[in-house]
């Protein structure tokens, strides 16, 4: 008895203390995200992969919407649908996808939602440097076929698939487009920080450090009351 409680009080202490830890770069991340300046424009931003997370910028591009990709499995107050990534050249020639934004899904999945964008793809964009998203299980994960139509629908590809489906080399890092941005369509665009927020990691290293200390309640209570 005495072997197995030590065993479980150090995987509860350590399960306490990963929790902790996620917290507070949870945290840290999410401070990133809530604190970021404004966007000065600028004809030439920075290299996008190297810049910080959810750091905000502005710059002209070109829109490329006729090589749309439409990921699959995104949600928005408990409603399935896509996110729709589109290209975007800058006016060095680099290209970033732009995530345009929500739009739910139609219950068909031989009928996708039009993405199409009307008028001038010539504008100003203006938003934040974000990862791709990444699946929990790779069972999730659905690259872009090739013989499908555009707009492609995907789940969780990886940057290499996405170059490979577009034939052209983009950055790494994607664009979450502010909600303000006129030209990019009628979509739901309300971004937040990726993840469970820090205070929940906190409260389940709170509960890991709980069970260990009725750990070593219930031992000493047994053994006080063996030794009585």
């Amino acid at each position: 008895m005495t072997l197995l409680t030590v065993v479980l009080l150090v995987a509860f202490v350590n399960l306490g203390r990963w929790q902790w830890h996620r917290g507070a770069a949870k945290q840290q991340l999410w401070e990133q995200f809530e604190h970021a300046p404004a966007p000065a424009l600028s004809s030439q931003p920075p290299n996008f992969d190297s810049s910080e997370r959810f750091s905000r910028v502005a710059f002209p591009a070109r829109y490329e919407p006729a090589h749309q990709f439409l990921l699959d499995n995104r949600m928005h107050d408990g409603q399935p649908g896509y996110e729709v990534l589109t290209p975007a050249v800058l006016n060095d020639g680099r290209r970033i996808l732009v995530n345009r934004g929500w739009v739910p899904f139609s219950g068909y999945r031989d009928r996708l939602p039009d993405v199409s964008m009307k008028g001038e793809t010539q504008t100003t964009i203006s938003g934040r440097i974000d990862e791709l998203p990444a699946a929990g299980l790779a069972s999730g994960r659905a690259p872009p076929a090739a013989a499908d139509p555009w707009p492609k629908v995907t789940s969780f590809p990886t940057h290499e698939e996405l170059e490979r489906s577009l034939g052209e080399k983009i950055s790494r890092r994607i664009l979450l487009l502010d909600a303000g941005v006129e030209g990019a369509g009628n979509l739901v665009r309300q971004w937040s920080p990726p993840g469970l927020a820090p205070d929940r990691h906190f409260s389940y290293a709170i509960q890991w450090w709980g069970f260990a200390l009725v750990l070593l309640v219930l031992y000493f209570g047994l053994n006080f009351r063996k030794v009585s």
